[in-house]
């Protein structure tokens, strides 16, 4: 888009933007010839999949691209300054001031030796705002506009005693302390659960619309999209395939790329799936308990927090459990507890008629191989020393449930059946991408021919069309292998997509459980209602 003779000028112009990538990539470059204006006071959505140079085109436009990266050609204004000629001086001046970040990754971008107050003064510091008095009255001022509880105390706060939405506030706070024209959010959503999901999303367009400010907000949710752009932006493999209002976009797209993000986007099944009656019980659980104590300081109040509290559920083979909930509800300490990974305090856990809970290590590691678990990350569960080949037959052999040999002869199976190249088995995880990595993860728990399978969060770090494949694979395996599978996930379009029943659960309780049609369409619990009430781009559907 650009602006005519009698409109506004933008705030931001993108004119034949090429970024160069190193020669071992599959391609040449990052982001290619890509054109496009950012309006005064609009929300401009970027939206991609990974590697489609989405963050590329951020991170240039901030001048933090790293140093594999160079700009072939093109051109960056800011308000008529040509942004890619600047010193870096005059850059770092204007960065905060004028243009301003949210990264995806609060835990990462926040110094976790600093507290939140002196970071965000920090940013103050830096560009000389006003006295020491008035950059510690800007600091309150700001954890109070972003929605911080008692901003005059949490300002004293380190990074790793707040939530994960908490820490995307504060950077939020961070990148609005100098009131910047433009405003860059780099996927600031993606890793929380709904209903937080949509207090950040009302947070920025609540304060977009009263300081007039310009947002360029990068997702790859159509959900996203649907809630709070003006206009979006389509990138794939670094190229500009389709831009223009959200709503003709969203209902008229024009590229088949566009057309094939929406339809990966998952959406409440209408129709509980068909279940055979007679099916043989995998797992029973029966009043689990598990209870947190902590205690602040060697003199302080011990503190408890009821992780899991009075749980009971039957799962039956070739059916998936959905356990739905924000963070901190206490499904994934479920997920831990089921695994023996750690221990629960009370309760059952019935599993081929032993009651696991009863059992030590010794007496339950025959067991172990038998119910397995597909990690929520896939880069950090995998060893990058280790080569595919490695992660797939260790466990096994350690077990000696196999010889090297078969234990070979199984991974390379396995790996064509989660749609890889046998060849991935002498390879190394960096050479993957996130979804591959996903698919690495599912081969490796499926190499002990597992009764069950406990997945937590195992598609929520994925694209919205790798996620789908993934989920399809999920399904797949646990119909022709007869899997029980326990679903943990804080979405519930992903949860109504795959499981038979679902368990929502809320403080360590369970508050609701049935099929996905009830859960969904009828819900009967508020905190349910709440729940699907605050899925991304429920009011446009």
């Amino acid at each position: 888009m650009t602006s005519n003779a009698t409109g506004p000028a933008p705030v931001l112009s993108v004119r034949d933007l090429s970024v160069a990538l190193p020669g071992n990539h599959d391609r040449p470059f990052a982001v290619q010839d890509i054109s496009f204006d950012l309006m005064p006071g609009e929300i401009l959505c970027i939206i991609g999949e990974s590697g489609s140079g989405k963050s590329v085109t951020a991170n240039t436009v901030m001048g933090l691209l790293p140093d594999v990266m160079t700009v072939a050609r093109g051109s960056i204004d800011f308000r008529g300054q040509a942004l890619l000629s600047l010193p870096e001086d005059a850059l770092r001046r204007l960065r905060g001031r004028a243009v301003s970040i949210i990264f995806q990754d609060p835990l990462s971008a926040l110094n976790p030796l600093m507290t939140i107050g002196d970071q965000i003064r920090e940013v103050l510091d830096a560009h000389d705002v006003g006295s020491p008095e008035v950059r510690a009255a800007r600091v309150v001022e700001m954890l109070s506009e972003v929605g911080l509880p008692d901003p005059a105390l949490i300002q004293h706060q380190y990074p790793f005693r707040l939530s994960g939405g908490q820490r995307q506030r504060v950077m939020i706070a961070m990148a609005l302390a100098l009131d910047p024209d433009v405003l860059i959010a780099d996927e600031p959503t993606t890793a929380l659960d709904v209903t937080t999901q949509a207090q950040i999303l009302e947070l920025i367009r609540r304060i977009q619309k009263r300081k007039n400010m310009s947002v360029m907000f990068i997702t790859h949710d159509f959900g996203v999209v649907a809630e709070i752009a003006d206009r979006v932006i389509v990138m794939e493999k670094g190229r500009l395939v389709e831009q223009g209002t959200a709503a003709t976009v969203l209902q008229a797209p024009a590229h088949p790329y566009t057309r094939k993000l929406i339809a990966a986007v998952p959406t409440m099944r209408e129709t509980d799936r068909d279940r055979a009656q007679t099916r043989p019980v995998a797992l029973e659980v029966k009043g689990l308990q598990k209870t947190y104590r902590t205690r602040s300081g060697f003199l302080g109040r011990m503190r408890e927090v009821k992780a899991v509290d009075d749980i009971s559920f039957t799962l039956h083979k070739g059916e998936t459990l959905g356990i739905v909930g924000e963070s901190g509800s206490g499904k994934s300490s479920m997920g831990k507890v089921l695994m023996k990974l750690i221990s629960a305090d009370a309760g059952e856990i019935r599993f081929q008629g032993e009651n696991t809970l009863a059992l030590d290590e010794a007496a339950f590691r025959p067991l172990r191989p038998r119910i397995q678990m597909i990690f929520q990350d896939p880069y950090a569960s995998l060893n990058p020393r280790f080569t595919i080949g490695q992660a797939l037959t260790v466990g096994p052999t350690a077990h000696r449930l196999l010889t090297r040999h078969d234990a070979r002869r199984k991974a390379e199976g396995l790996l064509e059946q989660v749609g890889l190249d046998p060849s991935a088995f002498d390879r190394y995880p960096h050479e993957f991408s996130g979804g591959q990595r996903q698919r690495v993860g599912i081969a490796r728990a499926l190499m002990f021919d597992p009764e069950v399978i406990v997945a937590d969060e195992a598609v929520s770090a994925l694209d919205v069309s790798i996620q789908a494949q993934v989920l399809e694979l999920l399904d797949r395996i646990r119909k022709e292998r007869r899997l029980a599978m326990i679903f943990i996930t804080h979405d519930l379009r992903v949860a109504s997509q795959i499981s038979d029943e679902i368990l929502v659960m809320h403080r360590g309780r369970m508050v609701e459980y049935g099929p996905p049609s009830q859960i969904f369409h009828a819900p009967r619990h508020d905190y349910t209602r709440s729940l699907v009430a605050a899925i991304p781009g429920a009011a446009a559907a």
